[in-house]
């Protein structure tokens, strides 16, 4: 990863967001800029120069992961050494500087601190997300670690099949695919694994629960892992026992859904279009009521990032945006199915990374 120019391109729109050094609090954020991945630090980007503030656990790591930036080891929480360390400056110059800070990873109580740190001496100013626009558009290198993560995370599916049978529980099924993971190199989970049976499969996010997986319905499989620090992210749905006709059309119009909002996703389309490829196709076979969460999300350093595939999302997809394409339609008390892949936007439209048959798979 070169930090370096990530660095210096953040530093050239400093200027035009009227800041003179960005306080950078949140840990995906700090890691996408310096390389950094402990859990306990600050980056502060001036003009010139950027400063890693952290404490004394992370020395040896520090001095390994970061090339890009002045690593200053402290005793107090990162972002008040940052303050400190600004509020020295000004005395020693007498030029009152503006601080740009992450607003939403910051508490107010953090926020207040920093301001009575620093009255007098810097003001503070809400900055808008630079980091995160930057982080939309993924590099060559990204996108090769997000396939790697994608191609271990879509192999459990196999765990997966072998595993879900009637009278199987849920979270019987989500530890082996989780062993499996670590086995294969993960660092951990995406998100907490998701095996939801029979009516629980309407539950959108049903973590693996106790519960038994039932003789006969859907089984909603969510899960992805995280390697060398990149996310994926998979959804398959499969029957258990010989799916009822009813069934099979519910599963096909969610797939039809699926392929035709891929297909949609290319360059200077919205989020909002894409979105709303997915719904219209649900709309026809009267199930778009029961698709009840966005078509699709940014994914990288985070499970979720920007941009949305949503309605109202009026972000214009470019190509090396990475992003999951997973409609779904869940009847309460019923069932439910979803279908997820990863797509990254190339130049003429989008590549699912990952790809594999996706036709009603019954156990």
């Amino acid at each position: 990863m070169d930090h370096g120019q990530r660095l210096r391109t953040l530093r050239g729109q400093l200027p035009a967001s009227r800041i003179d050094f960005l306080l950078v609090t949140h840990l995906p954020n700090i890691r996408y800029l310096s390389g950094f991945t402990g859990s306990s630090a600050a980056l502060l980007v001036g003009p010139s120069s950027a400063m890693l503030f952290t404490d004394g656990r992370y020395i040896t790591q520090a001095k390994e992961e970061v090339r890009d930036a002045r690593i200053v080891i402290g005793t107090t929480a990162p972002a008040v050494a940052a303050a400190e360390w600004l509020a020295a400056r000004k005395k020693k110059s007498g030029w009152q500087t503006t601080l740009g800070i992450e607003s939403e990873s910051l508490s107010s109580g953090a926020r207040d601190r920093l301001a009575s740190l620093l009255r007098g001496k810097a003001r503070l100013h809400s900055a808008p997300p630079l980091v995160e626009r930057a982080r939309m558009v993924k590099d060559a290198e990204e996108i090769r670690l997000i396939r790697e993560a994608i191609a271990v995370g879509a192999s459990l599916f196999h765990v997966a099949r072998k595993r879900i049978k009637p009278g199987a529980r849920e979270v019987e099924v989500a530890a082996a695919m989780e062993y499996e993971a670590r086995i294969k190199g993960a660092e951990g989970m995406s998100f907490s694994t998701i095996i939801a049976a029979g009516p629980r499969s309407a539950v959108v996010h049903g973590r693996a629960s106790a519960a038994r997986i039932p003789r006969s319905g859907f089984v909603v499989c969510d899960f992805g892992v995280i390697l060398s620090g990149y996310c994926s992210d998979r959804t398959r749905t499969v029957h258990v026992g010989q799916p009822s006709r009813e069934a099979r059309s519910l599963y096909a119009a969610v797939l039809e859904a699926q392929q035709t909002a891929i297909a949609s996703v290319r360059p200077g389309v919205t989020g909002a279009e894409v979105d709303e490829a997915a719904r219209s196709v649900l709309r026809k076979v009267k199930l778009a009521k029961y698709f009840t969460h966005s078509t699709g999300h940014g994914l990288g350093l985070e499970i979720h990032e920007a941009p949305r595939l949503a309605a109202g999302q009026q972000q214009e997809l470019e190509p090396g945006m990475v992003v999951t394409v997973e409609p779904g339609a869940y009847v309460p008390g019923k069932w439910g199915v979803r279908i997820e892949d990863v797509v990254v936007l190339t130049s003429a439209g989008c590549e699912v990374l990952a790809p594999a048959d996706k036709e009603l798979v019954v156990i």
